[in-house]
């Protein structure tokens, strides 16, 4: 009950530093170094504002891709490389739960880790979509807060410029700690 108690105050203590922390990246105007790395990388311009069909597209389909390259690793993790127990395929079905579940951030896993992924199916594909997944949901969710705020404009922000600080300043850092 103690633990309970701590925990419960801890993060109500750090809520509101976290809190104005998120809102400051999420609103500054000017771009980091690693920001417009990835930018060029990716091929985007973090300037454009889009509209809610227009950012609501770049979710789905960010999370379509993210979805079929997971399934697609772990299907074929008996021929990748780090696989030195020599496991074989996930089952289709697992595959595809597994997926589906990382890329929709709810991670719930019906095989046993150890005995069921490789080292690459876990490092590339669970753990990338264990960060970005959680990234998607906090850039949803600015962009909801976006549309209650800016109810006289159609534009909702730019789902990938909010993607790339929520990974890069949020989660990267916090994941450090």
């Amino acid at each position: 009950m103690a633990t309970i108690i701590v925990y419960a105050i801890l993060l109500i203590l750090i809520t509101p530093p976290l809190g104005a922390f998120m809102y400051r990246v999420y609103t500054r105007e000017r771009y980091g170094r690693i920001e417009n790395v990835i930018y060029r990388v990716i091929g985007v311009d973090p300037t454009l504002e889009q509209s809610w069909r227009r950012y609501a597209t770049g979710v789905l389909w960010f999370s379509v891709i993210g979805m079929l390259l997971l399934y697609a690793l772990l299907r074929l993790q008996s021929s990748l490389p780090l696989n030195p127990t020599d496991m074989p395929a996930v089952d289709k079905y697992v595959a595809f739960n597994t997926a589906s579940s990382f890329v929709t951030n709810t991670n719930w896993q019906a095989y046993g880790g150890e005995f069921t992924m490789s080292y690459l199916s876990q490092m590339l594909g669970l753990t990338f979509q264990n960060f970005v997944s959680a990234a998607v949901g906090m850039a949803v969710l600015v962009a909801m807060i976006r549309g209650f705020t800016r109810n006289k404009r159609e534009e909702l922000g730019n789902f990938w410029r909010d993607l790339v600080r929520g990974t890069v300043y949020i989660l990267l850092p916090l994941a450090a700690i």
